[in-house]
């Protein structure tokens, strides 16, 4: 008992560690670099970690309970999704269209600054009647309450969810068939499984936390660093994903007759 009991804690701290994976680090990165607050870049890790465990469970779980094999072009083309996910999220930021995205479906973040600029405008252009003073006021308040709501809507919250759950397909079997080998009861497996979710969405909230940090910092004191930052980051992920491609397609085999997988 003793040694599942520790098998488990070690679950937790191991899904922390699968967090720093480099193709997990290089997705969330591309969305990380456009947030300007530590605090909504955790969220989005915690909700790329919430998708990356619902895959896992599900997979895992369905593979511990009914035994399932999988065959290893299956296996690779569900590691490839993640390439081709990574290549699809660097085209999208090289090309602007996330930018565009983001201001047509999160249209909170647009609204915040130009309600910043027309809080700005007002208090240059205008005196400073009681009245004034009262539309100053107005305009900041909805400047912070966009501030704490707009800035994170359903596209913000479902584009980690989905990428998230498109990662988890990658090591799902691999977590679970190494359950299915260390621990014989398919319901302490099964607890595992959640555990190494948990853990995966602690260590991502605090993965991107920390990524947000110099960008935060750069957006408030650096002018243009947006678009720099979006290009960086777009041409690592897609570089990534083009090396994980060939790696997973041709090395690995999934586009040759004869594909060889090995669950990592």
């Amino acid at each position: 008992m003793l040694s599942l009991v520790g098998i488990l804690v070690l679950s937790f701290f191991l899904g922390m560690r699968h967090a720093t994976d480099p193709d997990h680090v290089v997705a969330i990165t591309t969305i990380v670099t456009k947030q300007r607050g530590v605090a909504k870049a955790g969220l989005i890790g915690a909700l790329w970690g919430l998708g990356h465990t619902f895959t896992i469970f599900v997979v895992g779980t369905t593979i511990i309970l009914f035994q399932v094999t999988i065959p290893p072009r299956l296996g690779l083309s569900m590691e490839f999704a993640v390439a081709a996910m990574l290549i699809l999220l660097g085209a999208l930021n090289l090309t602007g269209c996330l930018r565009w995205l983001q201001d047509r479906l999160a249209p909170g973040t647009q609204s915040h600054d130009m309600a910043n600029a027309t809080a700005s405008d007002v208090a240059k252009t205008q005196p400073i009647p009681l009245s004034g003073t009262q539309r100053l006021g107005g305009v900041t308040a909805k400047a912070s309450r966009e501030d704490m709501f707009g800035g994170v809507g359903l596209y913000n919250v479902v584009r980690p969810l989905i990428i998230g759950i498109v990662h988890g397909l990658a090591g799902s079997a691999a977590v679970a068939l190494l359950m299915m080998t260390t621990i014989r009861d398919s319901w302490w497996a099964i607890a595992y499984l959640l555990l190494f979710g948990i853990g995966t969405i602690a260590g991502m909230m605090l993965i991107t936390a920390m990524i947000a940090m110099p960008f935060a910092f750069m957006f408030k004191n650096f002018a243009g660093w947006n678009r720099s930052a979006a290009v960086a980051s777009g041409l690592l992920s897609l570089g990534f994903g083009l090396f994980l491609s060939y790696q997973i397609g041709f090395v690995d085999g999934l586009f040759t007759l004869h594909p060889h997988w090995k669950p990592r």
